[in-house]
């Protein structure tokens, strides 16, 4: 039903920057957001950003603030996670995630748990070196 493709990882130093993309296909209803999710080794899961569709409205988890963007692009259904000034805790698979649709309109924070996301990409790694 919705497909998703990450692409962006790689190998980097500490202060480097990063941009991943998400190309996104398929159909939802409502008001869905879009995540972006981590994954370090030994580590559970955990929230990086958010972003809902329709409005464009945000959301990050606090230890990436100020140094991450999430944006959208409608037209190219692609969603994107802008990294800066990357640190070696950042080293992770990132996962692209999406909701099917909601028909609430929650403030966009509402949005940064995995159960509450539907479909996921296979992941992409990043690996940032001192």
């Amino acid at each position: 039903q919705v497909q998703l493709v990450e692409s962006g990882g790689g190998l980097v130093q500490a202060g480097d920057s990063l941009r991943l993309s998400c190309l996104t296909s398929g159909r939802t209803f409502g008001n869905p957001a879009m995540g972006w999710f981590r994954q370090a080794p030994g580590k559970e899961r955990e929230f990086v950003a958010a972003i809902r569709w329709t409005d464009g409205s945000t959301t990050y988890a606090d230890c990436v603030k100020g140094r991450c963007t999430i944006s959208r692009d409608n037209a190219k259904n692609t969603v994107t996670l802008q990294m800066n000034s990357l640190k070696p805790e950042d080293t992770a698979v990132y996962y692209c995630a999406a909701q099917r649709g909601r028909w609430s309109y929650r403030p966009i924070g509402y949005y940064s748990t995995e159960d509450l996301y539907d479909y996921w990409g296979q992941g992409t790694q990043v690996t940032v070196s001192s």
